[in-house]
Formats: structure tokens, sequence, C-alpha cells
């Protein structure tokens, strides 16, 4: 695989189960060395979509890339170059963190000389050394779910697939497989995330894609996707009812009385709010307190997306 040429690719992907349409026309490009985010409630075909990418499953029609070979027929040379994560950490609760690495270079067929150094280099770069030698069922949530990753890593894969890796995990735990992930994008592996959690795609994700009922309804940057949803304002605080009457005779807004605030719609970039906070300056309007609100992807995915689905991912 070129440099040049994308991680994955995908065009009209379809897959149905009987004469239930799972995925119906998905197109996705993913470039190397990015952290790529598919978000999706429960049911949207997010997993299928890893399962068919990672040669688990079979699909109806398309065309799937994955680092530079073509499913299903170069499905072998597919697996050599990737790596998969599932929902749950898939270690052997009885064997120590040690083992289970050599366990996992061993059915990488990694030579035998090279077992014992690449379980070493995984220890330290994920901070297992304290637990190296305990049994991994006595490890907790988010230090399992490090090894989880370690064992994915044994043998360097060009793509490494978490589907929905921090399900479960506290937040403490969360914020130290965010880390990870950040590490493994800076060392230039290519990730393909699922997750449910919006917050988690906006923190990680170069591009993000929204699936919904087997669909992709957008794609972009996670700014250029809040960019799609209007709500974007300033809110002001002023002191007083005088203060705000005022500076809602100057600037067209949604005053609160109550609050003493006013909303002005705004596309958030410097000059624009330059000019309206110079405009209350020019009106000799004091300001109390100005904050800018814009878009989350929490906003995106609720306009963009069925109403059966937004419970499901915000749950």
């Amino acid at each position: 695989m070129s440099d040049n040429s994308p991680a994955l690719r995908v065009e009209n992907l379809r897959k149905s189960f009987g004469s239930t349409t799972v995925l119906d026309g998905v197109d996705l490009r993913v470039d190397s060395g990015s952290v790529f985010a598919l978000l999706g409630a429960n049911g949207a075909g997010k997993s299928t979509t890893v399962r068919i990418l990672t040669t688990l499953l079979p699909f109806d029609s398309g065309t799937v890339e994955v680092t530079g070979a073509t499913l299903p027929a170069r499905a072998r040379a597919v697996r050599r170059r990737i790596a998969l994560t599932g929902q749950y950490a898939a270690i052997d609760d009885v064997l120590t963190g040690t083992e289970n690495l050599r366990l996992a270079a061993r059915l990488a067929h990694l030579p035998a000389a090279a077992v014992d150094r690449r379980a070493r280099e995984l220890i330290e770069r994920f901070d297992l050394g304290h637990v190296a030698d305990r049994r991994a069922g006595t490890y907790s949530g988010g230090t399992a779910r490090r090894l989880d990753i370690a064992m994915s890593l044994v043998a360097s894969p060009q793509l490494l697939f978490l589907d929905e890796p921090t399900t479960g995990l506290d937040p403490r735990s969360r914020l130290v497989m965010w880390e990870v992930i950040r590490e493994l994008a800076a060392d230039g592996v290519t990730v393909f995330l699922t997750t449910q959690y919006l917050e988690e795609a906006d923190r990680l994700a170069d591009r993000v894609a929204v699936l919904d009922a087997g669909r992709i309804v957008a794609e972009g940057t996670p700014d250029e996707l809040k960019a799609l949803v209007p709500g974007g304002h300033l809110e002001l605080r002023f002191a007083g009812e005088r203060d705000l009457a005022h500076a809602t005779s100057v600037l067209a807004g949604n005053p609160d009385r109550e609050a003493l605030t006013l909303e002005v719609p705004t596309d958030g970039s410097l000059p624009h709010l330059t000019q309206l906070l110079n405009r209350l300056a020019d009106a000799g309007v004091p300001v109390e307190k100005f904050g800018l609100h814009s878009p989350t992807l929490d906003d995106v995915f609720l306009s963009l997306t069925g109403a059966a689905g937004r419970s499901e991912v915000l749950s």
C-alpha cells in the first residue's frame, strides 16, 4: 500500500439478513494514519460494518478495500495487516498479562526469539509493568482494556479496529483509553473507532461518519459536522434590565429578562464576535459576562438521525 493510498475504501456496501436491510449503500474512506469514528445508535449497523471490514462476515454487494487489499478475494492478506478489539476484553483471565501477550505473539506467528521482546515492549508501552505477573482476571476494567489493545498490537497492524472500546469503563479509565488511542495515532497506526459516546468522537477523531438505519447520513471533521447544525450563539449577561433592554435594541437576539441575558445568533468566527461586541461598546452598553455556545456532536446526531435512535445513543 503506497503512502497516498487510503487505509480503507468502501463503496456502495450492502448487507441484509433475510428481509432486513442492515447496510444500504455505505461509502467510507479512511486516510492512513488517521482516527476515523463511526457514530450510530444501537442497531444502526456499526458492528455489522466492522465485522465485514475485518473479514468476519460476508457482504452482499459493493467494493471493500482494506489496507490496499480487496475483499473477499484477499481476506488472508487483510487479516495479516489489521487487528480488532471488540466491545469486551478478549483476554484469558487465568493467564498473567505477560502470558496473554506471549500467547498473542505465538498466535501471530512471531519468531520465537521475538516473543518475549515484543511482550516486554508492550508491557512498558501500556504501563502494565505493575500487573504483568498477576492473573488478568484480577485486573480492573480499564487495565484489562489496555491489555486487550496491547494484545491487538502484537503483530504491529497497519489498521486497528476498536469496536466501542470504552463500553463499561468508568470516566477515569475512559480518559486513559482516550490517551492510548491518541498515542497510537501519533505513532502512525490507523484507527477505525465505533462509538456511541459523542464526546469520544469529538475528542479523538480526525473525521466522523454518522450511520443511521444502514446509511451514512453525514461525514466530515467534527467541526464540519457541527457547522451543519444551526444554533451557535453568543450569550451576553447584563447587570440590570435597563442594560438588557438597551442591548436588545442594538442587537437582534432572544432576551431572557429573568436571567438578564441576551442570546445573539453567530457563526462563532472571530470577526463576527468582534463586530457584535464592538456594536455594544459603541452604543455604551456594559456587558457583565459573555460566552460562546457552539453546537455539539449531540446536536448534530439528534438533527440527523431518527427519533428512535436518540434515546439509545444518549443513554
